[in-house]
């Protein structure tokens, strides 16, 4: 009975990973083409009025989305959490008076552990940070798909638009949380196993909004993030990484070529995402370029220390450290 228990509840965990891999990978593509079948049936009706639905709702995933609660504790997302597992590390208390920045790292090629940690409630976030409400911010592009934009602001996705940002960095009264993966869609082309590169040297708009709005910034890192998937060699320099570099502007988004354990079902790694003690920072509607730098160096700092601090902890050899591009 115990080994026939376990079986099930494994089952359950692919279940969860494969709808979820499903639902962001191919849903926007299903949705669009249901949208365009309705517009040439007799449903057409319908289908026009969603669109005029959608005109007038065009600003939402740029002012705060709609978060349902319902969605967020949904319990197929602790299937889904136990699938690797994915583990939510506290280290330090956050005031919920203050607005925060969360810096993601690294980005791994699907974002898994900050959808899990900071999209559902799976790992405990509202436990562990009573108070706060987290916001993933996603690239704008995929707010512009019918239906998938509506079910990805559910789960607290919103848009990585500077006006989104800002928009929630300024509220009044704080508690909110905007959740940046840093080094951005390009940083995913070197989500390998053992990888440990971030893209943050030249990445300093996320710095330079915090001190506009005078948002704490919160650096986190989160350990097996890129144990999920194998990719394609494509070491700087080489045919394939060109291609994808030239690609990701056109796109916007990147085009990893990689594989997990059957397809796209990810290895079963843990991930352990550990969030750090605040920077505290002090309100400058036109920060100079110094101010930037300074607050930027200091962040980068803090995000080492993070990782040093934890790294062995969470699997890394005590010889290996971040490489910084």
């Amino acid at each position: 009975m115990p080994a026939s228990s376990s079986l099930f509840c494994r089952s359950l965990q692919v279940f969860a990973v494969l709808q979820w891999l499903f639902l962001f990978l191919g849903l926007s593509q299903v949705c669009l083409a249901v949208l365009i079948l309705a517009l040439l049936s007799r449903a057409w009706i319908l289908g026009v009025l969603y669109l005029a639905w959608l005109y007038g709702d065009r600003d939402t995933p740029q002012t705060g989305g709609r978060r349902s609660a319902w969605v967020r504790n949904w319990a197929i997302w602790r299937h889904f959490r136990d699938y690797f597992p994915i583990t939510l590390v506290k280290t330090a208390e956050l005031d919920p008076s203050h607005n925060y920045l969360f810096g993601f790292h690294p980005h791994g090629v699907l974002v898994i552990g900050a959808f899990s940690n900071f999209c559902t409630e799976a790992t405990g976030f509202s436990r562990l940070f009573p108070g706060l409400c987290p916001h993933l911010l996603m690239l704008p592009c995929w707010f512009r798909l019918p239906v998938f934009r509506d079910y990805s602001m559910l789960s607290g996705l919103v848009s990585s638009a500077k006006a989104s940002a800002a928009y929630l960095l300024s509220r009044p009264g704080g508690g909110q949380v905007a959740v940046l993966a840093v080094g951005g869609p390009l940083e995913a082309l070197e989500a390998k196993p053992g990888a440990l590169s971030l893209r943050i040297r030249n990445q300093k708009g996320f710095v330079k909004l915090a001190l506009e709005h005078g948002a704490s910034l919160v650096p986190v890192f989160s350990f097996g993030e890129n144990e999920l998937y194998q990719q394609f060699p494509n070491p700087p320099g080489s045919w394939v990484r060109m291609a994808q570099e030239a690609l990701q502007p056109l796109l916007r988004v990147s085009l990893p070529l990689f594989h997990g354990r059957l397809g796209l079902l990810p290895f079963r790694r843990p991930i352990y995402t550990v969030v750090g003690a605040p920077i505290p920072v002090r309100r400058s509607p036109r920060p100079g370029r110094a101010q930037v730098d300074a607050l930027h160096a200091l962040y980068v700092e803090r995000l080492t220390r993070l990782f040093e601090e934890h790294k062995e902890r969470y699997g890394v050899p005590a010889d290996r450290h971040l490489v910084l591009t």
